[in-house]
């Protein structure tokens, strides 16, 4: 049975204290907390294996290989790819974007269109833009409306013959809204377009299969789910992965080097020069390992509790308004207090010990279309509660009192 106070436990932060207060930690959507049980297995990697991999004979260097192949092959069986070597580890989901992004360049040409969505963050805008420049391609927008969901139709008349790529996030990470790629990759697939799903911020909240999304590429960051910052991975179809070229050159990535000529390794290696984060990639493992013991059905069951919980309590204070409103999302508010600016509100919460994220949220074009500056946006993980957001509901009505 899901019980959260015993969750909790098991982060050593959220006993803590801010401003004199206890932390209410509502960031997640920027990054999660890490439990002791990871923390335990950064701690162990450091007190016992610490060595480089896959080149070494003696027996840290097998060791510490062993313990990040064993990880690689968690997020494979996690993420349901056919092959552990469609598992690129990377420094997190802007690298992966950008990993693509490169690769690309070789393939793409002037007439040639790409398709992004409005929702997206800036890491699944600004190297597809870079990318156009190099090419000559150009770039199209899937618009949005009002309940900060997709136009699917408008999608459908974008998408032609002339389409090779197509992007879209997964889940918004300013909005909560849960996108249908389901449907776009199907679209996509039909006029013979890839489709990279950014899965940045679905990654935590619901447990994606990759085959049977039929995607093509899909990335994501360990530190959205209990992991340590500075590692991630991109899964790719092993057709792709193979077309494209090497994205940084180096150690590790080569099969035979000379001064006339180098030849590549096989994947997964082809993309990952150089010492890797081995440290990370393992205790990535283990944050998937732990999730999956919570449960990403129970996860999901209670998030969406507090996300409701939230949103009724929160709209009760006159002149707040929520953006984003489908009826599919994931536990993200985005709000605004009317007439005071988003981030006056959340360093009166800081105050009180509330940790919320304020700004476009790395997210522009979405302030833009709703002519706003930003947003107030707070994100809940299966460690929040319901008393927690009672916290946050009483701040946000003192910083109206105090600001208006």
């Amino acid at each position: 049975m899901f019980k959260v106070e015993n969750i909790r436990k098991d982060f050593p932060i959220l006993s803590r204290q801010v401003n004199g207060k206890p932390l209410v930690y509502f960031d997640n959507a920027a990054t999660s907390q890490t439990p002791q049980q990871v923390i335990d297995v950064i701690v162990d990697y450091y007190s016992n294996y610490n060595a480089n991999i896959h080149r070494g004979v003696h027996a840290l260097s097998q060791e510490a290989t062993d313990l990040y192949e064993q990880a690689r092959y968690k997020i494979q069986a996690h993420f349901n790819a056919k092959h552990a070597h469609e598992i690129i580890y990377t420094s997190g989901t802007t690298h992966g974007i950008n990993l693509v992004a490169n690769g690309f360049s070789t393939i793409l040409k002037k007439g040639d269109e790409i398709i992004v969505s409005a929702l997206e963050h800036h890491s699944n805008i600004v190297p597809w833009q870079m990318l156009c420049e190099r090419t000559g391609a150009s770039l199209k927008v899937i618009p949005m409306n009002q309940n900060g969901e997709l136009e699917i139709k408008a999608f459908e008349t974008l998408i032609n013959q002339n389409t090779k790529l197509v992007f879209v996030n997964h889940i918004s990470n300013a909005l909560g809204t849960i996108n249908p790629i389901e449907h776009i990759i199907k679209k996509a697939h039909e006029v013979g377009a890839a489709v990279l799903v950014d899965g940045a911020q679905s990654s935590p909240h619901i447990k994606p299969d990759v085959q049977a999304l039929d995607v093509d590429f899909y990335v994501v960051s360990a530190h959205k789910m209990c992991g340590p910052t500075g590692v991630g991975v991109l899964y790719g179809k092993e057709d792709w992965l193979n077309k494209l070229p090497p994205y940084q050159g180096g150690g590790e990535m080569i099969a035979e080097v000379t001064f006339e000529k180098t030849t590549y390794a096989a994947l997964p290696h082809k993309f990952e020069a150089g010492t890797p984060n081995i440290c990370g990639g393992i205790a990535f493992g283990a944050a998937i390992d732990y999730m999956n013991a919570v449960g990403f059905d129970a996860i999901a069951a209670y998030e969406h509790e507090l996300l409701k919980y939230a949103t009724n309590k929160l709209l009760e204070i006159e002149g707040l308004k929520i953006y984003g409103t489908s009826k599919h999302k994931t536990s993200v508010i985005s709000f605004n207090l009317e007439g005071i600016h988003p981030y006056d509100v959340g360093t009166i919460l800081d105050k009180l010990g509330v940790a919320v994220r304020t700004g476009h949220h790395c997210a522009q074009p979405i302030m833009d279309y709703f002519k706003i500056p930003g947003t107030v946006r707070a994100s809940f993980a299966f460690y929040n509660t319901k008393s927690e957001i009672d916290i946050l509901v009483e701040g946000v009505k003192k910083a109206k009192m105090m600001l208006s």
